[in-house]
């Protein structure tokens, strides 16, 4: 991944909100068709790197595939797909944002190639390809046949297909992109506004004036209620199993064996920060009933620590319990016995949903989903995971 880290450090250099938000994803190293490829993948922003097809690229070719990735981010492409065609529709997002990329290879499909304007948005680029019938008869990324060896070998295919003419198809990997449809378009907004808003602060607001209307919509304060957004979290946390039932038959033995239901295990370690500032009843009540509300009626696991400094108390229950208990700590706050904790337990907690005010050290990193729920003056102690914070608590 050299290739990678190498670009991305020229990308802080010369365009530093792009080199501070990429620095957000996820990065996951895997041979493929294509260079790289970016998702939401559970609400968590994933960069998927073939790093021998990366480094065929040049250097000014290369900060040009990663500004297209982050753009596709930027715009909720993967979560915007849902039930359209894919391959018209991937086509759409890359005629909508390569124009505005400089030095992108050469392969890079752009809107005069089909004779269209530019400046158009993906939607309705979409619609004029969808009148294109003979694009659709083409082989679309997965559809099996013999790929080029990554490394000098994807360099001659480049080269041979540049001259028997173009290929209608994306820049990059989208076939990530079926990961984004389990998360909901509300929970990935969310997630992409807290990437702007920290890149905007480690760059020190300065942004590339292409982005400048795109990004005032995510500086903005979000007007999505925090009941909305924990209830998307949660329910895109709950796994799907699996469990007999005979109401359906079998579909491969037929009627003399039980056929199979998904079911969705709610799996969540819920810590609670009990120092003094986020001692409130008001905050944890309201923080509570909509937990335990959106808990009702699902299969669930649930682990709450009561921590401060240390962990002060464990409460296990399965369902909903019939009393909530309140329990008050103080003392100073540290942030990581819950995810060690959580580490710990078997089976993998899906998330971790964390209330504090956010004031105390944090791990470096956890393979967890994590939703921080912050109190009004809380701050997120970390670059990763989801912030929620409880403004409105009237109107809640």
């Amino acid at each position: 991944m050299q290739a990678l880290q190498d670009a991305i450090i020229r990308l802080l250099k010369e365009r530093p909100f792009y080199g501070q938000f990429l620095l957000q994803f996820r990065r996951r190293e895997q041979p493929g068709v294509k260079a790289a490829g970016v998702t939401i993948a559970d609400g968590i922003p994933t960069l998927i790197v073939d790093p021998a097809r990366f480094a065929c690229f040049s250097n000014p070719e290369q900060l040009a595939l990663l500004e297209h990735l982050i753009k596709h981010i930027l715009h909720l492409h993967p979560c915007r797909r849902r039930e359209r065609n894919p391959r018209y529709w991937d086509l759409a997002c890359d005629l909508a944002i390569n124009p505005g990329i400089d030095q992108l290879p050469p392969e890079a499909v752009r809107p005069e190639r089909f004779h269209l304007p530019q400046q158009l948005s993906a939607e309705e680029y979409y619609a004029q390809l969808l009148q294109l019938p003979l694009l659709g008869m083409q082989p679309a990324q997965g559809d099996g046949g013999n790929q080029p060896d990554a490394g000098e070998q994807d360099k001659a295919s480049r080269s041979k297909q540049l001259q028997q003419g173009f290929s209608a198809e994306p820049l990059d990997d989208h076939q990530h992109w079926q990961q984004a449809d389990r998360t909901p378009v509300a929970l990935s907004e969310q997630v992409v506004r807290q990437m702007v808003q920290t890149a905007w602060k480690k760059s020190h607001g300065e942004v590339p004036g292409e982005l400048q209307l795109l990004l005032a919509g995510f500086l903005a304060p979000p007007k999505i209620p925090w009941q909305q957004i924990l209830r998307q979290f949660i329910g895109n946390a709950g796994r799907v199993g699996r469990t007999s039932t005979w109401k359906r038959s079998h579909r491969r033995f037929g009627q003399n064996h039980p056929g199979q239901r998904k079911k969705q295990l709610l799996n969540l370690v819920v810590g609670v920060d009990v120092s003094d500032s986020t001692d409130s009843q008001v905050l944890r009540e309201r923080f509570a009933q909509e937990l335990l509300q959106i808990a009702r009626g699902r299969q669930s696991r649930i682990t709450l620590l009561y921590s401060g400094s240390r962990i002060q108390k464990i409460v296990e229950f399965s369902g909903v319990p019939q009393v909530s208990e309140v329990y008050r700590g103080g003392g100073f706050t540290d942030l990581r016995p819950v995810f060690s904790y959580a580490a710990q337990l078997q089976p993998r907690p899906a998330a971790i949903i964390y209330l504090t005010d956010g004031y105390g050290p944090a791990p470096d990193h956890t393979d967890i989903p994590t939703l921080w729920v912050l109190s009004p003056e809380g701050r997120k102690p970390t670059d990763w995971g989801l912030e929620l914070r409880l403004d409105d608590l009237k109107g809640a």
